[in-house]
């Protein structure tokens, strides 16, 4: 943030030298200058690029400083989000925002909701993205007016310390904006299709692009079946367009993640031309499943054969034309799509793996690790994952593994409500909370997000009030589920007039009206109903109720 005073004094100095611009006032001038701080998408990439550079670094120097992320299908959302952790934690180090193609799919596209298959269109990501910041500025426009007001009133009481202390608060004021981890999916389309959609992405503020190595038109969600991964050059090339994009537009310290649906893949869409033995198409090429071919009598109309290792053999094709792995060549071929990807140009891995395995997790990241010392993660803590199930299965075999009796249990049953507050489920919910520290430090993960929280928590809480206001609680399950709860725990947005910009509104129309400024705050304005009262609220709305992210952080 630029010092008040030295953009005052700036405005003044122009000011001087504009002899028809007497109404223009200064201090109002340097106001909206810091309100407006990034005046472009570009402007952001570079800022938020910076932060997650400066913060992969701190990850190497010790693991315990993670970062994590929420999805966000609105911007609206996004700025809740950010607003919400500068109050209770008082500071956005280390927490971003992801985008996820998977809800822009869902709840963005024009076609209504569709599954993750790339169907949407392409230019809703780069849109969702302009949106996400087009929010987080109004955030900060909106909270500098708050202190601007304050400056203000100090100065009419002639209170100096007070006007010192809310002079340090715009000077150190930490801005909402953060970096978003965007997903572009495969590209949609060939290299040259990636590129100017990496583009459109980068110039709405994108700091980072995760794209993933299945076939573009034949992509699938990464926890579903019918997955159709492609050749390490096609994948690869895919890469060097979005660097071109990050480096045309200026963005050097641009991220690229590079995510694998080989574990959950079994087939290719295309067997690569293999120029000298051991190179990439001939690896690639290694893991397909193959019969022996004794002549060219044993071939079928259409079919194809390959070399490999001095003999002839048949490639596995299925009806659709497509080709398959081996079974068991799953690891192998995440292993090396992951240290393929780094040594070309990725910054950040990110696996698709059917459980939250820490173990498993760990077992490919050191894999990768034997090859690329510096490897970093990127995990999806998806909400496809059944995690109470998944931990209480864990846990009961490691107590069944222990030689610990588990005959209370029933392992298939374990989601059931009267496992709930068991020994067994306690264990279970201690190592949920402890998940992602521990696999920062064991598995190498850098950046922890959740694909699709908001989509859940819109979902149960409209369940909820639905509920109680149509059912026979009437109004009070508003005022008591919605309401209250926001009043108590000082959530700003109880006072939505406020947050969708009625007092940033009265303020410039007082710059540029002065006294005849019609205004829509005031006394008789139902917003002085939620003037924050009690002392808990005031606390967590100044942003003093301090705590640190993670388990151990």
């Amino acid at each position: 943030m630029e010092n008040y005073q030295n953009e005052v004094a700036a405005a003044s100095d122009l000011l001087r030298t504009k002899n028809t611009w007497g109404s223009i006032k200064p201090e109002y001038v340097a106001r909206m200058k810091l309100q407006n701080q990034f005046k472009t998408g570009i402007d952001i990439a570079k800022y938020a690029a910076k932060i997650m550079r400066n913060d992969m670094a701190a990850y190497d120097s010790n693991t315990t400083n993670y970062t994590q992320s929420l999805g966000c299908w609105h911007g609206f959302v996004a700025q809740q989000k950010m607003i919400s952790i500068k109050k209770n934690f008082g500071s956005t180090d280390k927490r971003y925002l992801y985008l996820s193609g998977w809800m822009i799919a869902a709840m963005r596209s024009e076609f209504g909701p569709l599954p993750d298959q790339s169907m949407h269109e392409k230019t809703a990501v780069p849109a969702l993205i302009e949106e996400i910041y087009t929010f987080l500025r109004q955030a900060d426009s909106r909270e500098l007016s708050k202190l601007f007001r304050q400056l203000d009133k100090a100065r009419k009481e002639n209170d100096k310390v007070e006007e010192a202390n809310t002079l340090h608060k715009i000077n150190t004021f930490e801005t909402h904006v953060v970096p978003i981890i965007a997903d572009i999916d495969a590209g949609f389309g060939n290299e040259e299709a990636t590129y100017l959609l990496a583009k459109k992405m980068i110039e709405a503020g994108a700091c980072c692009i995760q794209m993933e190595n299945q076939v573009s038109d034949a992509k699938q969600c990464g926890h579903q079946a019918g997955k159709v991964t492609v050749p390490h050059e096609d994948f690869l090339a895919k890469i060097n367009a979005v660097r071109y994009a990050f480096l045309e537009l200026g963005v050097e310290d641009g991220v690229i993640v590079a995510r694998t649906d080989s574990l959950g893949a079994g087939l290719t869409q295309k067997i690569p031309v293999s120029k000298t033995p051991g190179d990439l198409a001939s690896k690639y090429n290694n893991f397909l499943e193959t019969t022996p071919l004794g002549s060219l009598e044993d071939l079928d109309e259409g079919d194809m054969f390959i070399k490999q290792d001095g003999k002839l053999c048949k490639p596995v094709r299925l009806s659709n034309g497509l080709y398959k792995f081996k079974e068991g060549s799953n690891f192998d071929r995440v292993v090396l799509d992951c240290v393929t990807s780094l040594q070309n140009g990725a910054d950040l891995l990110w696996i698709e793996t059917p459980i939250p395995h820490l173990e498993n997790i760990a077992s490919l990241v050191n894999a990768i690790r034997n090859e690329v010392p510096s490897a970093k993660l990127v995990y999806n803590n998806s909400p496809s994952f059944n995690w109470t199930l998944s931990f209480r299965q864990q846990v009961y075999d490691e107590m069944k593994s222990k030689g610990k009796d588990v005959s209370a249990y029933d392992r298939e049953s374990l989601m059931e409500e009267e496992y709930d507050g068991t020994p067994l489920s306690t264990l279970a919910d201690d190592k949920i909370r402890a998940f992602q520290f521990e696999s920062s430090q064991k598995a190498g993960i850098f950046h922890h997000l959740i694909t699709l929280p908001t989509y859940h928590t819109a979902a149960l809480s409209t369940d909820t009030l639905a509920k109680g206001y149509f059912g026979s609680e009437g109004m009070l399950a508003y005022v008591r589920d919605v309401q209250r709860r926001e009043i108590r725990v000082g959530l700003d947005c109880v006072k939505h007039q406020d947050m969708a910009g009625t007092y940033i509104g009265d303020d410039h129309k007082e710059y540029f009206s002065g006294d005849a400024a019609l205004k829509a705050g005031g006394k008789d304005n139902t917003m002085n109903q939620f003037e924050v009262k009690n002392k808990k609220a005031k606390m967590m709305a100044n942003g003093t109720n301090g705590h640190t992210i993670g388990v151990a952080h």
